[in-house]
């Protein structure tokens, strides 16, 4: 079982496979962490120590380990919860009352029984994968109203200074890039003030000593909430790390009405003593077996840098009958099909087919999709709406705005303030309406703008973030084999909040395939490879400018989802062909990339090469990509991990077969060499 309890001295085990996580109640009823570490079977080993104040200014809750510290008393360091009573209080004073236990779920109940609040902290175990799952669940209990300020899900205890901390930094077109700095005195903030959560940072943690992707300490965890997050790492004058995720206190606060619940985002965290690979593997191990929904992920082909808003129904047949002929699986509409659009200006909001582009109706074009044995799909932005649509002209009142301020555009559009229940419920119908008329089988949900002027209602941050995840499992509901993208201007809802809701990730607009191999290899630390969607784009890049072969620009996207954003209609034969190729390739060996397990590889040569690897029963994938061949033009020596020593692997390297043993191609390695600018191989090991 993953919860042990020692009821003599009250602490609590929470067990996975290789960790253990420690804490217990003391004899003045402050719940103290004790341990985070490599798995200690014992748990009678653990006692609760009485605290000694070391100075008056140094009190008794300062240097105490707690959990889950609130507002109130001598304490001065961040806190998880603060709270406004009815009679202008704002101290908690809190006692322990006991525990639950519901299978695989330890509840520890704690209570201010002056002001009737419960505070009950969910530790939630999954042993195979080495990782727990944290929350709090506030219930008032009282006759009043409860302001609450500040609410964060959870804090971690980490044994020790000076470690690694690493995230990501970003912004349109160049999210997810990578960023590790030394943990010192002081506080570092990530966090995401726009209601959508991950351009700029994500809300995760990574904190580590000294370690590598095989070897060293690693503790982290990843919050799920799609929208305003923070999270705070702070080195303490105590010799350890502390840190906190939560919803973002800033403009934040929401009232807890007498007799009601509310329960926190929760935190997915673990601990790993071999390194990054070891936490990347569990992170997307779990999630694709208790969250991504099940089955393989079709090639997908968007219309989108074809036609932008030039949309009609004769050169989208056109499109699709091309996309058929190279191996495409899914057709996807992009922006342009509805209402009076025909730039970034008009038509949000309205969701009805444009005539004058589809004088038909969609049917027309579902039909010669689904008769090339594709799926269809369409894009869609439910949460905008443009100043000139009719709705907008119909309902000025949906929006978020201030009533004696000018209301701020974005991108020619405003944002539907989806908190209030007929905003929510014309969302959804929207929606439902479409589904149930056409045979639409994925939709990419778009969100291009932040949210601003959200009103007086300071908690609308957090519910317009619960209304968007109610709305898209309502509809899953009723078309449960809908696929559902999250793109948001490119990578800007990237966590596991949204995933398992939405089935697919946008990573970002930035097509570039040699950006791409930088983005994907950040996502991948956290992020599973199957809800990751990597375009195969024109060149020049719209971004970059940077013309890089066709060959580079679909491996680069191999490594995830396969999409094709290219205008097929302009392909010679030879692009046509090679398409037909490579489509044909992933599809032989996308099982490996979508559910194998995935490696960042060391790369060993002054040339810049990037080296990942795929490994699923009996074979293995690796992606050898060369950007730029430098002086020397040398190969590297690649070491693949994650085989068998004693099996005999079997590959095609460049025309010569090669037959190596496990130990060989993991401790001595085999040589790749490629050859100039934006070279690249895909090596498939074959287990004999």
């Amino acid at each position: 079982m993953g919860i042990l309890i020692n009821e003599k001295q009250n602490v609590f085990g929470i067990m996975t496979k290789k960790t253990s996580y420690i804490f217990g109640v003391d004899n003045n009823g402050l719940l103290r962490h004790l341990y985070w570490g490599k798995r200690i079977n014992n748990i009678n080993d653990f006692v609760m120590d009485e605290l000694v104040e070391i100075s008056s200014n140094d009190p008794v809750f300062e240097i105490t380990k707690e959990e889950f510290p609130v507002y109130g008393g001598l304490r001065y360091k961040e806190v998880c919860l603060k709270a406004e009573f009815y009679d202008k209080g704002r101290e908690i004073v809190y006692k322990y009352l006991g525990y639950d236990i519901l299978e695989n779920e330890l509840i520890i109940k704690l209570v201010d029984d002056y002001y009737k609040l419960n505070i009950n902290l969910h530790y939630k175990v999954y042993e195979e994968y080495d990782l727990i799952e944290r929350w709090t669940t506030l219930e008032n209990n009282s006759e009043h109203d409860i302001k609450i300020e500040r609410l964060y899900s959870a804090q971690f205890h980490i044994p020790y200074e000076g470690l690694n901390f690493s995230n990501v930094h970003g912004h349109w077109g160049a999210e997810q890039q990578r960023f590790v700095q030394k943990v010192n005195y002081g506080k570092i903030y990530v966090e995401n003030r726009r209601g959508i959560s991950t351009h700029n940072h994500n809300p995760y943690f990574i904190l580590d000593k000294d370690a590598n992707e095989t070897s060293g300490e690693v503790y982290f965890g990843a919050f799920k909430l799609s929208g305003n997050f923070s999270g705070i790492v702070e080195q303490t004058q105590y010799g350890e790390t502390l840190v906190q995720f939560g919803i973002n206190p800033h403009d934040f606060e929401f009232n807890l009405k007498s007799k009601e619940s509310f329960k926190t985002p929760s935190i997915l965290a673990g601990y790993s003593a071999t390194g990054f690979e070891t936490m990347s593997h569990n992170f997307h191990n779990f999630a694709k077996d208790n969250v991504l929904r099940k089955g393989l992920r079709p090639v997908l082909y968007n219309s989108w840098e074809a036609t932008e808003f030039k949309v009609n129904c004769d050169e989208q047949i056109k499109l699709a009958k091309k996309a058929k002929d190279i191996g495409v699986e899914l057709f996807v509409v992009d922006d342009g099909w509805f209402g009076e659009r025909d730039s970034i200006n008009n038509g949000l909001g309205d969701w009805y087919v444009n005539r004058k582009k589809f004088p038909n109706d969609l049917n027309p074009l579902i039909e010669e999709v689904k008769n090339n044995g594709m799926k269809f799909g369409i894009w869609l932005e439910p949460e905008m709406v443009n100043p000139l649509s009719q709705l907008y002209k119909e309902h000025p009142d949906w929006i978020y705005h201030f009533e004696n301020r000018p209301t701020d555009t974005s991108r020619g559009q405003y944002v539907l303030n989806i908190t209030k229940e007929e905003v929510k419920e014309f969302v959804f119908n929207t929606l439902d309406e479409l589904l149930s008329k056409y045979d639409i089988d994925y939709i990419k949900w778009d969100a291009n703008r932040p949210i601003s002027q959200s009103g007086v209602d300071k908690s609308i941050w957090y519910n317009h973030i619960m209304a968007l995840y109610d709305i898209v499992n309502r509809l899953k509901v009723k078309h449960e084999d809908v696929l559902f993208e999250a793109c948001a201007s490119g990578g800007g809802r990237i966590d596991y909040g949204i995933l398992g809701i939405f089935d697919d990730f946008w990573t970002s607009d930035n097509t570039d395939a040699l950006d791409r191999l930088t983005v994907q290899e950040s996502y991948s630390y956290i992020y599973p490879i199957k809800a990751m969607r990597a375009w195969v784009t024109d060149c020049p890049n719209f971004l970059s400018n940077r013309n890089i072969p066709l060959r580079f620009r679909y491996h680069s996207a191999m490594m995830g989802t396969l999409g094709i954003g290219s205008n097929i209609l302009k392909f010679n034969d030879e692009e046509i062909e090679m398409s037909k190729k490579l489509i044909e390739e992933y599809k032989e060996i996308r099982d490996v990339i979508q559910e194998g397990d995935f490696y960042r590889l060391e790369n060993t040569s002054k040339n810049k090469y990037h080296l990942y690897q795929y490994n699923k029963e009996d074979r293995t994938i690796l992606f050898a990509f060369l950007p730029q061949s430098e002086i020397g033009h040398r190969g590297t020596l690649v070491k693949l991990r994650g085989l068998e020593e004693d099996t005999m692997y079997a590959a095609n390297i460049r025309g010569k077969e090669i037959i190596k043993s496990g130990a060989y191609l993991m401790n001595h390695g085999v040589e790749i060499k490629l050859n100039g600018d934006y070279d690249s191989e895909i090596v498939v090991f074959n287990r004999i």
